[in-house]
C-alpha cells in the first residue's frame, strides 16, 4: 500500500495559516491564493492523518494537534536559521517585549521556553503599565487589552483575562490598594476608596503583601491562583474581564526572531490556561 508523504512545502505554508488564524491573511503573505491554501491544509492533513484545524467562517482555529505541530515546526526553523547564519551575523538578534507588571511575571517565570534552548534570541523586557509606542519601534512585540486600530499593527488574540481578590488564611480583611492608571486600580478606588490596609504604588507590591499574609491583593487569575498560599476571597470581578493581544508592527512579523518569539510567547501564555 502507498504511505502518503508530506509535502515539505505545505508545511511551510502551514506556519503561515496557523500563524495568521486563516486562509485569508495568509494569502496575503504566502502570494498563494486562499483556495489554494484550503487545498494544501486538506491535503496535509489527508497525509499526515491528523485533524489540523476547525474550520469557522471567522477563521481557522488550530486543533491541540496544529499547535503542537506549530511548536516543533517552529523549533526546527530556529534550528535551520542557526545553520544557515553567516559567520558574522551569530550574535543572537535583539528582540524588545513591552507588557504589563503581571504579564511580564508570568513571562520572565517561563523564560527558557521563551529564548530557547540553546537561546536563540535576546531578550529585553520592558515593563509598562502604560502602551509603548510600536510605529517608532519603542517596542517589537507588546501586550494589549484590546485589538490595535492602527493599520500599521498586527494583532493576535490570546486568552482572556479576568481578576478576583485574593488573601491568605486569617489575613485582615481589608484591601490592599493600588495608586495606579491601570483598570484595576481605578476600580479598587472606585470601591473602597480609602478603606484600605496599605497602598502601594508598583501592583507587584500588592502581591508581595498578600504573600505575607498583609491584607486582600486584586490579582489577575491567572498570577493568583499560582501563587502557594493564597486563596481567592471572592468571586471574579466581571467588569474588569478583558482579551488579551500580542501585537507587532507589520513590517517586524515576519523577522525569523519575531515570529519565533511570538509563537513561544502564545505558547506559555495560552498553557498557563490549560
Amino acid at each position: 500500500m502507498n504511505e502518503m508523504r508530506v509535502d515539505w512545502d505545505d508545511l511551510h505554508l502551514f506556519l503561515a495559516v496557523a500563524r495568521e488564524g486563516g486562509l485569508s491573511p495568509a494569502a496575503k503573505v504566502t502570494q498563494r491564493s486562499a483556495a489554494t491554501l484550503g487545498r494544501r491544509m486538506l491535503a496535509l492533513e489527508r497525509a499526515m492523518g491528523r485533524e489540523l484545524f476547525v474550520r469557522h467562517e471567522r477563521g481557522y482555529e488550530m486543533t491541540s494537534e496544529a499547535r503542537k505541530l506549530l511548536e516543533e515546526l517552529t523549533e526546527i526553523e530556529a534550528r535551520i536559521v542557526r545553520l544557515t547564519a553567516r559567520p558574522d551575523a551569530q550574535e543572537r538578534p535583539l528582540v524588545k517585549v513591552s507588557a504589563g507588571t503581571w504579564t511580564t511575571l508570568a513571562l520572565l517565570e517561563k523564560l527558557d521556553e521563551i529564548t530557547g534552548q540553546p537561546a536563540d534570541i535576546r531578550l529585553r523586557f520592558i515593563s509598562a503599565e502604560t502602551t509603548l509606542d510600536m510605529p517608532r519601534r519603542e517596542v517589537v512585540i507588546g501586550f494589549r487589552n484590546r485589538r490595535p486600530t492602527e493599520e500599521s499593527l498586527a494583532g493576535r488574540n490570546l486568552s482572556r483575562v479576568e481578576f478576583a481578590p485574593y488573601a491568605r488564611a486569617g489575613a485582615p480583611e481589608r484591601w490592599i490598594k493600588v495608586l495606579a492608571d491601570t483598570p484595576s486600580a481605578r476600580w479598587l478606588d472606585k470601591t473602597i476608596g480609602n478603606d484600605a490596609v496599605c497602598e502601594v504604588n508598583a501592583p507587584r507590591n500588592s502581591l508581595d503583601l498578600a504573600l505575607a499574609g498583609k491584607g486582600i491583593a486584586l490579582l489577575p487569575t491567572f498570577i493568583g491562583d499560582g501563587q502557594k498560599g493564597l486563596k481567592r476571597a471572592g468571586g471574579t470581578i466581571p467588569e474588569l474581564a478583558h482579551d488579551q493581544w500580542i501585537v507587532t508592527h507589520q513590517d517586524d512579523r515576519h523577522l525569523p526572531e519575531v515570529r519565533r518569539t511570538i509563537d513561544r510567547l502564545c505558547h506559555v501564555l495560552e498553557k498557563r490556561h490549560r
